[in-house]
């Protein structure tokens, strides 16, 4: 993730502990930072976000709020570092399972269902609410979210795809495009409903699924390779 404390120290590192005896300058000690973000994840996942503060950080996180705006400017911040943090932890181990040694079916499948799992997630929905809503006012935590979450997969998805079209498995002239089109296709009926808050809890997995089985059949009948007789 790409840091977003309030205050960036861009010194050479030499001098970074220069009238500190070694210790880290304000706002880069990396222990402190772990520390905030833990103590703020308890109260988030606790209280909601709408309803903490920062002062709720930083009595859990057992900093003073001096130190707490130091690390980070303010609450949509404090969170969008949280969410970055598992959004880069998971996608890592989601674009792993595109294994092009394998079948391309249960390839996609399988990561299809845990992509949807993750984004279906409560957690997941709501950090996806709040960077949307927050993203006219802070346009640079919006492209960062998109470019380091739904870009990138879409990316490599879209790298996988161009794989099996130069082997003869499909037909694509735009992988990107397509690969946009098959991970909108999976979340039909299961995302927007719960970035609306119109249904509360994750789907079964049978649901996903459901959704991703009907989503590569659409796809493979679009993009499959042709019998020719």
């Amino acid at each position: 993730m790409t840091d977003m404390d309030a205050v960036a120290d861009v010194r050479p590192e030499s001098a970074k502990e220069d009238r500190r005896g070694g210790r880290p300058a304000a706002g880069t000690d990396p222990v402190k930072r772990r520390q905030i973000l833990e103590g703020a994840g308890r109260v988030f996942s606790t209280t909601g976000f709408d309803a903490s503060s920062m002062s709720d950080v930083a009595r859990e996180a057992r900093v003073s709020k001096a130190t707490l705006y130091v690390y980070f400017q303010d609450k949509e911040h404090l969170f969008t570092a949280i969410c970055a943090e598992r959004r880069d932890r998971n996608i890592a181990e989601i674009l792993s399972l595109l294994d092009t040694e394998k079948p391309f079916k249960d390839v996609v499948s399988l990561f299809a269902c845990e992509l949807l799992t993750i984004m279906s997630q409560p957690f997941v929905v709501a950090a996806n609410r709040i960077v949307i809503g927050v993203a006219e006012r802070m346009p640079e935590v919006g492209r960062e979210f998109f470019e380091r979450g739904a870009h990138r997969v879409t990316t490599a998805f879209s790298e996988y795809l161009q794989h099996h079209v130069e082997k003869g498995d499909l037909q694509i002239s735009d992988t990107y495009f397509a690969a946009t089109q098959f991970l909108e296709l999976i979340q039909a009926s299961i995302i927007r409903p719960r970035l609306y808050g119109v249904v509360t809890e994750a789907p079964a997995r049978e649901e996903i699924e459901r959704n991703v089985g009907s989503a590569l059949a659409m796809f493979l009948a679009a993009y499959g390779k042709r019998e020719t007789s």
